[in-house]
């Protein structure tokens, strides 16, 4: 979402990796790759993950870590690309881009100033998914063998309806978008320390008494990535007054409020664009042709993803991904 409300109302719980093993993920890419960004950029040198002609590809220092990590814990990737960009999007795009704008005058003053630290902090605020980073991710999980989906449109809509139609077991996602587009679980965490996080959709709407339509009338009151919410409802309130009035075009009329686009923010949560896909799950991964690619062809130090790839050999051929068929 775009703001963190759901999270006071979804039920999750945190669920150790061994519970998982074997099950396959729809990882919304997008969201997966900017949470590696951020966080290789602020702990890793420049020079690292920039080529002699200047080009960043931070992304293939996370890709690597990801992929093992994920592999190595016996769960099946399947990353997924956004496609087009909805128009109730923009907006928000646009308040992003102009937070990264000011992040990025702070970051030059901050070295300006010689401070190191604030100068990385900021750095990490700045990062966009570039033409090059969105294609060498997709060329690396080619030489991986990693499933790759195109989404008609947002990647955690065609994530969700994955999940539904049990194409995979779960959607992958930090944000919480997923449980409004209907996503039977999700989990949440992927790319930090320790055990994931499982958000449960059914469980959610039993605790607060709601079906699918009324969920999504709570998120559009608290606000959303596609609508600004209604100033001073908060998600209890937003809960309370959707049961009170049945919807919320009920609420609307009773509190007198307004939200722009609201009908349609509703069926994109609702009926999304989104499409039905086949991938195969029997990982083969070309380590040598994805390690001269990441090394040779993009200049990062055989030192800085020596780890990784040594991750994703171990599970392929210690714990046999090919039972995933």
């Amino acid at each position: 979402m775009g703001n963190a409300d759901l999270r006071d109302l979804a039920v999750i719980e945190s669920i150790p990796y061994a519970d998982l093993q074997g099950s396959v993920v729809a990882i919304d890419a997008h969201n997966w790759l900017y949470r590696y960004l951020t966080t290789t950029v602020r702990w890793t040198r420049e020079d690292v993950y920039t080529t002699a002609e200047g080009e960043a590809v931070p992304n293939l220092l996370g890709v690597v870590q990801g992929v093992g990590k994920l592999l190595e814990n016996d769960l099946v990737p399947v990353f997924v690309f956004d496609g087009g960009v909805t128009e109730l999007k923009r907006e928000e795009i646009e308040r992003r881009d102009e937070r990264k704008e000011a992040a990025e005058r702070k970051e030059t003053e901050a070295r300006e100033a010689g401070d190191a630290i604030e100068a990385a902090r900021m750095a990490a605020r700045t990062q966009r998914l570039t033409a090059v980073i969105l294609d060498t991710t997709r060329e690396l999980c080619s030489l991986l063998d990693v499933p790759v989906v195109e989404a008609p449109a947002e990647g955690e809509a065609q994530a969700a309806r994955m999940a539904r139609s049990d194409t995979v077991e779960y959607a992958g996602s930090e944000d919480y978008d997923t449980l409004l587009f209907g996503a039977p679980h999700t989990l949440r965490g992927l790319t930090s320390s320790g055990d994931p996080e499982r958000m449960d959709f059914e469980a959610t709407l039993t605790e607060h008494d709601l079906t699918w339509e009324g969920l999504v009338d709570v998120g559009i009151l608290c606000g959303t990535d596609f609508n600004e919410g209604v100033p001073g409802i908060g998600p209890k309130t937003a809960v309370k007054l959707v049961q009170e009035h049945g919807d919320l075009w009920g609420v609307l009329e009773a509190e007198d409020v307004y939200v722009e686009n609201a009908d349609l923010v509703r069926e994109l949560f609702l009926d999304p664009d989104v499409g039905d896909v086949e991938f195969d799950t029997d990982i083969e991964p070309d380590i040598a042709a994805a390690r001269t690619y990441v090394t040779e062809g993009w200049e990062i130090p055989e030192e800085e993803v020596a780890r990784g790839f040594e991750r994703i050999e171990e599970s392929v051929t210690q714990t046999g991904l090919d039972r995933w068929t």
